[in-house]
C-alpha cells in the first residue's frame, strides 16, 4: 500500500509538471484578457510558494531514504521514465539501494552532482531541513526540528514559506550567539516567536525585522571597545582598475551618511541638485577618459561671450526679476509638480540631435552619462558624496548640512537608562551615542502619546507648515503604506480630511505617502483610516486582505517598536469590529 501511495504521488507530480509547461505555452501564445493574465500571475506566485516547500521536503526525502545509495541501474530507470511516465516506468523507478560502491557519497553529493544544484545551496537545503522538518542524530535517528515554531509556520497553509526559510537561515546562522544551555534555548524560542508574529502580521517587512533582531543579538554581546577597534575607512588598493575602500561605521555614524544619501536622492535639496551632480559626473568621466574638463565659471556674468549659450542668455534677459522661489516660504507643497520624486527635464528639446551641446566628456564618456535619475543608486550616491567632499563650504552647498533625527523615549530613558533612543529611520543607538549626539545637536520637541499620536497640533492654513512637516516626518519616518520603503524625506504630506470639504490642517489628520501611494489612495486603491487616539492606519482592499485588518507600516520601526505597533493594530482591529473604537475611513 505504501509503495502504491508513493507511486501515485510521483505520478501526480510528473503530471503537474506537464500541466504547468502546457499552461505556460498556451498562455504565452494566446491573446489573454488582462484579468486572466493577473490570475495566471497569482497562480504562478502561489505555485512558487508550494515549490519552496517541496524543494526542502525533497532534500529531506533524499536524506531520509538514503537515495544516494541507489545503484547505477536505478538512476538509469529514473532517467528512462522521462517527463510522462507510465505505471510500469514508475514501478521500475522505485529502484534499489546497495551497500556496495555507489555513484554518490552522500545526499549533498547527490543534490550537487546529479541534480546540478550548487554545492552551497545543497548544503543549505539540508541545514534548513534540520531547522524546519527534522534533525538527524549522529546515530541516524530523526528528531524534532531545530526551530519548531518556524517549522510549524513553514507548513501553515496561508504562510509564505520563503519568508520562513529566510528567517530560519538568519537564526541558524546565529546559533553560536544564542549561547549554551536553557538560556540559549529561551533566546532561540523568543526570537522564533517574534519572527512568526512578523511573518503573519506584516510579511512585507518581516525579513528586515528578523535581520534587525539578529543584529541586536550579535551587537549586544560586543563591548563598545571591540566595536571602536573595527570602525574606520580602510583603503584596499586598486583592483580591476578601480580604487577600493571599506567603510565600517557605528549605527549613529551610519545614520549621518544615510541622511546625506537621502538628500542626494531628493532633487529638492541642495545636496541633490541634479544639474550640479550631472555636471560633476561629466567632468569625472572626461578626466578618466583623458579629455580636459570643461571650464567651471561661477555664472553667466563671468562667462566670456564666446562660451555663452545664446538661448540661455535670452532666457536670462527675459526672466522676471521679481520671481520668488516657491520653497522659500513657510509651507510645504503637496502638488505632484513639487513632490520629491518629480524629475527635472533632462532633455527639454526632444528634437535635439544626440551629439548637440554634449559636455566635452568624449564620445565614450557621453555614452555612459545617462540622466542622473537613471544612474544606478550606488553611482548617484557616490557622486553626491564626492560633490560634498569637494565643496569648500562657502559656495552654493554651504547650506546643505546633513540633518539627523533621533527620537528619545524620555520615560524609558529615566526609568531604564538604555534602549531609549532610535533614529528616524529605525536604527537603535546606544545611550552613549544618543548623549553625544544631543551635545552637538539642535533639539526640537515632538510630543507623542503611546499610540504615536502627535499632541502639539497646528492649523489655520491650507498647507502644512515646515514645523508641522518636520513633526510628521519625525513621527512617521516614511510612507504609511504597509511594506513601503520610501523614507520620509521623499514622501508627500497628505490631508486625510480634504481641505476643500472643510478639513483642517492638523497634524493628527495628516500622514505621509510616497508619490505612488499618495496617488493610489486618491484613486481609491486603498483607504487611510483615522483611529481615535492613535496614528492613522491603512485598510487594504478585500482582494488583498480578506480579513480587513487595520495595518501600520513597520518598515521604519525597530523590532521592539514593530512588535508593539502590530499588537496595537490587531487590538484596534478587534475593537473597531466590535464597535468599541472610533474609526473613520478617510475619503479618497
Amino acid at each position: 500500500m505504501e509503495h502504491t501511495t508513493s507511486t501515485e504521488a510521483v505520478g501526480k507530480l510528473a503530471e503537474a509538471r506537464s500541466l504547468i509547461a502546457a499552461a505556460w505555452a498556451e498562455a504565452a501564445d494566446a491573446d489573454l484578457p488582462a484579468g486572466h493574465a493577473a490570475y495566471f500571475a497569482l497562480l504562478v506566485e502561489q505555485l512558487g510558494q508550494e515549490f519552496a516547500r517541496a524543494q526542502l521536503f525533497a532534500a529531506d526525502l533524499l536524506r531520509r531514504t538514503g537515495a544516494h545509495q541507489l545503484d547505477a541501474d536505478s538512476f538509469q530507470a529514473i532517467a528512462d521514465a522521462g517527463e510522462q511516465p507510465s505505471a510500469e516506468d514508475l514501478a521500475r523507478a522505485a529502484g534499489r539501494t546497495t551497500m556496495g560502491r555507489t555513484p554518490y557519497k552522500n545526499t549533498v553529493g547527490l543534490l550537487h552532482n546529479w541534480l546540478g544544484i550548487p554545492l552551497g545551496t545543497a548544503r543549505d537545503r539540508l541545514a534548513q531541513a534540520d531547522c524546519l522538518i527534522a534533525q538527524v542524530t549522529t546515530a541516524g535517528h530523526r528528531a524534532q526540528p531545530l526551530l519548531p515554531q518556524l517549522a510549524a509556520e513553514f507548513t501553515a497553509p496561508r504562510s509564505d514559506p520563503r519568508l520562513v526559510l529566510s528567517a530560519s537561515r538568519l537564526i541558524h546562522g546565529a546559533q553560536k550567539d544564542f549561547g549554551p544551555g536553557p538560556a540559549g534555548e529561551r533566546a532561540r524560542a523568543g526570537i522564533q516567536t517574534e519572527a512568526v508574529a512578523l511573518i503573519r502580521e506584516q510579511p512585507a517587512t518581516a525579513r528586515k525585522h528578523v535581520a534587525d533582531l539578529i543584529h541586536q543579538l550579535k551587537s549586544g554581546k560586543r563591548p563598545l571597545g571591540a566595536l571602536l577597534s573595527e570602525i574606520g575607512l580602510f583603503k584596499l588598493g586598486r583592483r580591476k582598475g578601480l580604487e577600493n575602500y571599506l567603510l565600517r561605521l557605528l549605527p549613529s555614524q551610519a545614520e549621518v551618511l544615510d541622511a546625506h544619501l537621502r538628500k542626494v536622492d531628493n532633487p529638492k535639496t541642495e545636496a541633490g541638485n541634479r544639474e550640479d551632480l550631472h555636471r560633476q559626473a561629466a567632468e569625472d568621466l572626461a578626466a578618466e577618459n583623458g579629455d580636459p574638463a570643461p571650464p567651471d565659471w561661477d555664472d553667466s556674468d563671468t562667462m566670456p561671450d564666446w562660451a555663452q549659450d545664446p538661448e540661455e542668455a535670452d532666457d536670462a534677459a527675459t526672466e522676471d526679476p521679481h520671481h520668488e522661489d516657491p520653497d522659500t516660504g513657510d509651507t510645504e507643497h503637496e502638488d505632484a509638480s513639487d513632490c520629491p520624486d518629480s524629475e527635472p527635464d533632462s532633455d527639454p528639446d526632444p528634437d535635439r540631435e544626440p551629439g548637440d551641446d554634449e559636455p566635452s566628456a568624449g564620445a565614450e564618456a557621453a555614452e555612459l552619462l545617462v540622466p542622473f535619475e537613471e544612474m544606478r543608486p550606488e553611482l548617484r550616491h557616490l557622486m553626491g558624496l564626492l560633490a560634498t567632499l569637494r565643496s569648500s563650504g562657502t559656495g552654493k552647498r554651504r547650506g546643505s548640512a546633513t540633518e539627523v533625527g533621533i527620537i528619545i523615549d524620555y520615560d524609558k530613558m529615566v526609568e531604564e537608562g538604555q534602549d531609549f533612543a532610535v533614529t528616524i529611520t529605525g536604527k537603535p543607538i546606544s545611550a552613549g551615542e544618543a548623549r553625544a549626539a544631543v551635545c552637538n545637536a539642535g533639539i526640537y520637541p515632538v510630543v507623542l502619546n503611546g499610540r504615536d499620536r502627535i499632541l502639539n497640533l497646528g492649523r489655520s492654513q491650507r498647507l502644512f507648515s515646515k514645523s508641522q512637516a518636520k513633526a510628521l516626518r519625525t513621527a512617521r519616518r516614511g510612507c504609511a503604506f504597509p511594506g513601503c520603503t520610501m523614507p520620509a524625506e521623499r514622501c508627500e504630506l497628505d490631508h486625510l480630511d480634504a481641505w476643500e470639504k472643510g478639513g483642517r490642517t492638523d497634524i493628527d489628520r495628516g500622514d505621509l505617502y510616497c508619490t505612488v501611494h499618495h496617488i493610489g489612495r486618491h484613486c481609491g486603491l486603498f483607504h487611510a483610516v483615522k483611529v481615535e487616539g492613535s496614528r492613522p492606519m491603512v485598510l487594504l482592499p478585500k482582494s488583498v486582505d480578506p480579513e480587513q485588518r487595520l495595518h501600520i507600516n513597520t518598515h521604519f520601526l525597530t523590532p521592539a517598536e514593530s512588535k508593539r505597533a502590530l499588537a496595537w493594530a490587531a487590538e484596534a482591529t478587534q475593537l473597531w469590529k466590535a464597535g468599541k473604537l472610533e474609526v473613520t475611513i478617510a475619503e479618497a
